[in-house]
């Protein structure tokens, strides 16, 4: 059913649109040092953004530095630069398709991606 449900998720829900948009966000941050971290944040949303459905966000496991406030920095850099209007632009993606009875499993999956899109660091996609 997973397997259905991304394979319309692609060609009808904007798959891959978003797979791409954060692909090429991703690559224009990595050209600088500075933006490598985020690169790889918006990397990781984009494998959620091409094939959401079986998958789910959890928080990542404590590395050996502890949980960091370097994460904590990063994400509010990332909420105040990036974050609100990705965020925006999925709730009101899912909204618009919570409208329609058939939309509904998208709309859950944009909300999903919204959520991601809050606060990246610090969580993974399992």
């Amino acid at each position: 059913m997973n397997l259905l449900l991304n394979v319309l998720w692609v060609i009808f829900g904007g798959g891959i649109l978003i797979w791409l948009e954060y692909v090429l966000a991703g690559l224009l941050l990595c050209v600088t040092i500075v933006g490598i971290p985020f690169g790889m944040q918006c990397f990781k949303i984009a494998g959620l953004g091409l094939w959401p459905f079986g998958k789910d966000i959890q928080e990542s496991k404590p590395g050996p530095m502890g949980t960091g406030l370097l994460k904590s920095i990063m994400n509010v850099v990332w909420l105040l630069f990036a974050g609100i209007w990705i965020f925006l632009s999925h709730l009101g993606l899912g909204v618009g398709l919570a409208v329609t009875i058939i939309g509904i499993p998208f709309a859950i999956q944009h909300l999903k991606l919204a959520i991601l899109a809050l606060f990246p660091f610090g969580r993974e996609v399992r």
